[in-house]
C-alpha cells in the first residue's frame, strides 16, 4: 500500500554524491516501499539539490524503529548545539 506520506524541508549544507560534493535546497522526508533496503515499509530520506539533476541526491533508507532512534538522537544534539549558541552569545 502506498502511503503518500512525504514531507519536504528547506536545507542548507552539503551532501556528497557519486560526483563530490554539492550545495543542498532541500530535504524530502517519506514512508512508503523502499527502493533498495529489505523492508516493507521504510523511512526515506533525501537530501538534494533539484538544480542540479538527480544525480545531485544523498539518499538513505531506513527501518522505522531506525528513524525514531534519529529523530531523538537529533533532538539532544540540537538541544545540546543550542545550549552551546547561547552561552556563546552570551558571552559565557
Amino acid at each position: 500500500m502506498c502511503t503518500s506520506i512525504v514531507e519536504i524541508a528547506e536545507a542548507e549544507g552539503a551532501g556528497k554524491g557519486g560526483d563530490g560534493w554539492f550545495d543542498l535546497t532541500h530535504s524530502v522526508v517519506s514512508y512508503d516501499h523502499p527502493h533498495h533496503a529489505l523492508f516493507e515499509e521504510a523511512i526515506s530520506i533525501d537530501f538534494v539539490n533539484s538544480a542540479l539533476g538527480p544525480g545531485a541526491r544523498v539518499a538513505v533508507e531506513i527501518s522505522l524503529q531506525s528513524a525514531k532512534e534519529l529523530s531523538a538522537s537529533l533532538s539532544r544534539a540540537i538541544a545540546a548545539a543550542e545550549m552551546v549558541e547561547g552561552a556563546r552569545l552570551r558571552g559565557t
